[in-house]
């Protein structure tokens, strides 16, 4: 792997993906979209394995598309389907544990809460702020975000795009673990330590099970979120909020 993302073997079962795209703060950047795929797929290719560890660096985990990427959607050169960034935690056939230690933005946390696991920090910043720039919310958040937090949280935070510490979506009543950022990542690891314990053949069998209802129904929402691009995604005031507001 090159600079941006760091695969690491913790032992013989754990694996951990570490972004530090640090140039561009673990935005959706060519380098980092590439090698998040190819990190995937060389994880899935592995049968040794039997939980990963997805995280970022510092304060940041992951902070959704670059504005050049954004221009690129408005102008309608790129669709978020044109990759399966948003779905490599969903399709790795091994639980994904998402270490949110640092901030999650946009396509960033949309992409974090399609694992498995999900631990957050108190400090750190979490929001679908999609409607900042004017374009409806992509990347399966309008099903993953509802279904992870809840539909009235979740409408509000992709209605209203609003920033949430995660010390107040832990008063929200989330069903995440929520810690100190420094106590993330270990968090992380003693959950996977205790992931690792079980067979693999019957972590990948209920991993499939349990995901299979997302997996149907998730192409549905994703249809519509193209559509809703369509509608929203090419006006002026859409790049002229892409180019004043990044």
């Amino acid at each position: 792997m090159n600079e941006v993302v760091t695969v690491e073997d913790l032992s013989d079962e754990i694996v951990q993906i570490t972004m530090h795209d640090k140039v561009h703060k673990n935005t959706f950047s060519d380098a980092l979209i590439k090698d998040l795929v190819r990190a995937f797929a060389e994880i899935k290719s592995n049968e040794k394995y039997k939980v990963v560890i997805l995280t970022g660096y510092d304060t940041y985990f992951a902070s959704g598309g670059t504005q050049k990427l954004l221009l690129r959607f408005s102008e309608g050169g790129f669709q978020f389907t044109d990759t399966n960034l948003y779905s490599l935690a969903l399709e790795c056939p091994i639980p994904v544990i998402s270490a949110m230690q640092g901030h999650g933005v946009g396509g960033g946390l949309v992409m974090g809460l399609f694992a498995d696991f999900v631990i957050m920090a108190r400090e750190s910043i979490y929001t679908t702020n999609f409607m900042k720039y004017g374009f409806t919310p992509g990347m399966g958040a309008t099903y993953i975000v509802p279904k992870k937090f809840g539909c009235a949280l979740g409408h509000e935070m992709l209605m209203n795009a609003n920033t949430y510490r995660g010390e107040e979506l832990k008063q929200r009543g989330i069903p995440f673990p929520v810690f100190p950022r420094k106590e993330v990542l270990a968090q992380a690891r003693q959950l996977a330590r205790e992931i690792a314990e079980k067979p693999r053949i019957s972590l990948t069998t209920l991993k499939a099970h349990l995901n299979a209802p997302l997996r149907k129904e998730l192409p549905v929402f994703v249809e519509q979120e193209l559509l809703m691009h369509d509608k929203t995604f090419h006006s002026d005031e859409v790049k002229n909020r892409i180019n004043s507001l990044f």
